[in-house]
């Protein structure tokens, strides 16, 4: 099955070429079916990029997937028009008293501020306190996920020596994870952050479970009991040039970054990097449709209000 997407994203045509089947709300109006609805909120520069990774993900299921987009009324995105931004997005107070199937919180580049420095961080903790009786599962990604492990259980960030950058092997350590489900011993996930979150501070909150780590990255991925809430440590969805614009940014701004690991084959960065965890990044996101969203949130989505996570 298709996943819905609004007439006109810069993602419809990238992904008719990867063969990722989309339909457009006129269609998917005609269709006697209710789909998931799955919010995304973007907190990426790189809009229309990052738009895109989420859509094929989201997309490569047999399921319908409803993709709305929205972002934070308190920050002005700078790399992308405003046109864009009013086409394709929708605020918090667009959607507060809409019911969602699931959630996605991407990352962000302010690792650099304490939490309560970023800009559109009261903005943020609002829709993350909504999320608990709005939405049946939330996945939160990279900084995202530090948001809101901080927000929802005060774990903090603390900083690294260095940038943690490149692609990483890990384990799935709950062996009966369902999110991990189908997955080999050791899969690799890429990672770009300058923080972290300590395994220890993780143990001490019983509604947690670590299911998957790194020996190089850490803690990889973490969840409550039932995946009302789910923290992703790394970046999945990166398409396979996405470090390597990074790490050439930096370069060009003269931070004499460390060439990321595991990367570029023979860690020459004038070599094309291969893809090496495409595959993983689909069952991800594949086994949370289907066991945390699909069979899990009520018919009628209103009713997730009324379901605890206890």
């Amino acid at each position: 099955m298709p996943i819905k997407i609004p007439k006109g994203l810069p993602a419809e045509a990238i992904l008719h070429k990867e063969n990722i089947f989309t339909i457009l709300e006129e269609r998917a109006g005609t269709q006697d079916i209710r789909p998931l609805r799955i919010l995304l909120l973007n907190l990426m520069p790189t809009k229309i990029a990052t738009e895109t990774q989420f859509a094929r993900l989201l997309g490569n299921t047999p399921l319908q997937i409803d993709l709305e987009l929205m972002n934070v009324r308190s920050h002005e995105p700078k790399n992308v028009s405003k046109e864009h931004m009013i086409a394709f997005y929708k605020t918090f107070e667009d959607i507060r008293d809409f019911y969602y199937d699931g959630m996605v919180i991407t990352g962000a580049p302010v690792e650099h501020l304490e939490f309560e420095e970023v800009d559109y961080w009261d903005e943020l903790a609002e829709i993350m306190e909504w999320s608990k009786s709005h939405v049946y599962s939330t996945v939160h990604i990279c900084w995202g996920a530090q948001a809101g492990l901080y927000y929802h259980y005060g774990i903090p960030k603390k900083r690294m020596d260095h940038k943690l950058v490149g692609i990483f092997e890990h384990e799935v350590t709950h062996k009966g994870s369902i999110l991990f489900r189908g997955f080999d011993d050791v899969f690799l996930a890429p990672h770009s952050r300058y923080t972290t979150v300590d395994r220890a501070d993780i143990e001490k909150v019983p509604q947690l479970k670590i299911l998957a780590e790194s020996r190089e990255a850490g803690v990889y991925a973490v969840s409550t009991d039932k995946g009302r809430q789910i923290f992703i440590t790394g970046h999945s969805e990166y398409d396979v040039d996405t470090i390597d614009a990074e790490y050439r940014r930096d370069v060009m701004q003269g931070i004499d970054p460390d060439i990321p690991k595991n990367y570029y084959p023979d860690d020459d960065p004038s070599k094309k990097p291969l893809c090496q965890w495409r595959s993983g990044a689909n069952l991800l996101f594949g086994n949370w449709l289907d066991y945390f969203v699909y069979q899990e949130t009520p018919y009628v989505v209103e009713e997730v209000r009324n379901i605890s996570e206890s």
